[in-house]
């Protein structure tokens, strides 16, 4: 069972003049990874490096933007893999002081400023969500709305035709359940795609 942080944890390390920031930030995939990427990068024009690592639905990726190789990225990633996380984009900004840390040094202080972040961070635990394309007629929709909301499910597209077409996203484990409920809500009558 994997887990994610829950909402945007940071800390901030200062060793040997360099400053480091760390932020764990909970994604949902690559795309979305790297949109907080750039605005990282937007946020911090004058910082030396962004350094991240990537853990999301089978997605992963990891820079040292500039630094020694191994000494920033995969030192990032580890620690997620620690925590077991996943859907977590993991980025450390680096403003440099003036005093080079070595290798070694940079392994440290890496591991150290994201393993900061995500020392107090809420998590939540992860359950992959699947898509569910439901047939209604008119008459049903409101009900099926309404059901949607109770549950906690979320609508993704819905098409008016002869028919209503939903379709929404519900935890893999809720699947069967839920396609139960929806012939029960619609005395039958539902329609699967």
């Amino acid at each position: 069972m994997s887990h994610t942080v829950s909402t945007t944890a940071s800390a901030e390390l200062e060793i040997r003049k360099s400053r480091f920031i760390a932020y764990a930030i909970p994604v949902a995939d690559r795309d979305a990874a790297m949109a907080e990427l750039q605005r990282l990068r937007e946020q911090h024009p004058a910082a030396t490096h962004v350094c991240w690592a990537l853990l999301a639905g089978g997605q992963s990726g990891m820079s040292d933007d500039g630094e020694p190789s191994g000494t920033a990225g995969r030192p990032i990633l580890e620690v997620l893999r620690h925590h077991d996380l996943d859907g977590v984009l993991a980025a450390v900004v680096r403003y440099y002081g003036g005093v080079k840390l070595g290798a070694g040094g940079l392994v440290r202080a890496y591991t150290d400023a994201i393993a900061s972040a995500l020392l107090d961070a809420p998590r939540v635990e992860r359950i992959a969500q699947v898509s569910l394309g439901v047939e209604v007629s008119y008459a049903d929709e409101a009900k099926i709305r309404r059901w949607m909301d109770a549950e906690g499910y979320t609508l993704v597209d819905s098409a008016y035709g002869m028919l209503v077409k939903m379709t929404m996203r519900v935890p893999v484990n809720a699947l069967e359940d839920a396609k139960r409920a929806l012939i029960d809500i619609t005395q039958g009558k539902a329609g699967f795609f």
